[in-house]
């Protein structure tokens, strides 16, 4: 076998539910198609201090912020020299999706913040980071990113769910891969089981015992952003400013609340599977913590009836689908492959987005 077909890569995710850092330490092998395994993985929790800050990062001034850019890729090399010599690990490289501040592609903006100097110095391996500006910058949204994951390594499933702090999807559509941002999820979630003392609403419990507004439901339903056709994208920007003012403004019980924004969730997403299936019953491949959301789950399955199956897999790959699928960008960078769709982004052409940095050899 051809080593140079051969890949070890540590994936780092830091998703906007703002929990904590996955880290999959991943191998890629290509022979005619790709597969994968997942070596290791876990989940570090932010100290709550960094946690904090990168909860407000969006509020921080430039010197803050430029601050907190550093701290936390130094910390996060810190993480990775821990997971490499807990498990004894040698890695190719590190891909880092880096924890999102701002995202208007509108205005040909996103900010990953996660400095990869910091990373780079600070764990000593070759790193890989910035993998949305290029493609924001050639008139894409930069985001959903995941679905060349899903095109080379999920091709079984018809269609990728998943449920993080924005919900995405990912399906071919006309003989090409479309994917977008079908909704908020766990930020909106998470924002009302805060009110509770909860961290996350667990299984959907509370929202079960809750009863759907249908105002509320309507008002949500009809917002500006489920107009939109195409590639799209949503960011803490957008949810801030369209939908906590709805939600907050209606002063409702905390269940009601969440059981209207199942309910939504639901409603959102089971209209575009049902819209894109061209098979019945379609493979519906959900991953992120929103699947151990068992109450939703309840909710979805009963919108998208006997025309596609929500199929739950093992825990592993729940949990850490994404880091596996930024190690895979990683992957695709350093072979200068194409690691963002313009018929997914919306952008003028296919790119090979991420800055690599390399450790300083003549040290």
């Amino acid at each position: 076998m051809d080593t140079s077909n051969i890949y070890h890569i540590i994936g780092l995710m830091s998703g906007t539910s703002g929990d904590g850092l996955d880290m999959a330490h991943c191998r890629f092998v290509y022979e005619q198609k790709w597969s994968f395994s997942i070596i290791e993985a876990t989940t570090v929790p932010f100290p709550e201090n960094l946690g904090k800050k990168l909860n407000q990062a969006h509020q921080l001034s430039g010197e803050e912020l430029c601050l907190l850019d550093r701290e936390f890729g130094t910390w996060m090399g810190e993480k990775i020299k821990e997971f490499c010599k807990s498990y004894q690990l040698r890695p190719d490289a590190v891909a880092s999706h880096g924890h999102t501040v701002f995202h208007q592609p509108q205005k040909r903006l996103t900010t990953q913040i996660g400095c990869g100097w910091s990373l780079m110095q600070t764990c000593g391996l070759p790193v890989i980071n910035d993998f949305r500006t290029l493609d924001v910058l050639l008139g894409g949204q930069g985001a959903p990113l995941a679905p060349v994951g899903d095109h080379y390594l999920f091709e079984a499933y018809d269609f990728c769910l998943n449920l993080g702090g924005i919900a995405n999807i990912s399906m071919i559509s006309k003989g090409q891969r479309k994917a977008f941002d079908t909704s908020p999820f766990n930020l909106l979630l998470n924002h009302f089981a805060a009110k509770k003392g909860l961290p996350y609403d667990d299984k959907g419990k509370l929202a079960k015992k809750g009863k759907v507004i249908p105002e509320l439901l309507e008002q949500l339903n009809s917002l500006p952003y489920y107009e939109n056709i195409g590639a799209k994208s949503l960011g803490r920007e957008n949810i801030e400013n369209s939908f906590l003012p709805l939600l907050e403004n209606r002063n409702a019980e905390v269940e009601d609340t969440l059981a209207t924004l199942v309910r939504h969730y639901a409603e959102q997403i089971s209209k575009v599977v049902l819209e894109h299936s061209i098979k019945s019953p379609s493979k519906l491949l959900i991953t992120g913590g929103g699947a151990y959301n068992h109450f939703f789950i309840e909710v979805l399955s009963e919108k998208l009836g006997d025309k596609a199956i929500a199929i739950v897999p093992d825990r592993e790959i729940v949990d850490f689908k994404e880091a596996l699928i930024f190690a895979f960008l990683g992957v695709l960078k350093l072979r200068k492959e194409a690691n963002s769709l313009a018929s997914v982004t919306g952008a003028s052409r296919n790119s090979c987005g991420g800055t690599l940095y390399l450790p300083d050899l003549t040290a």
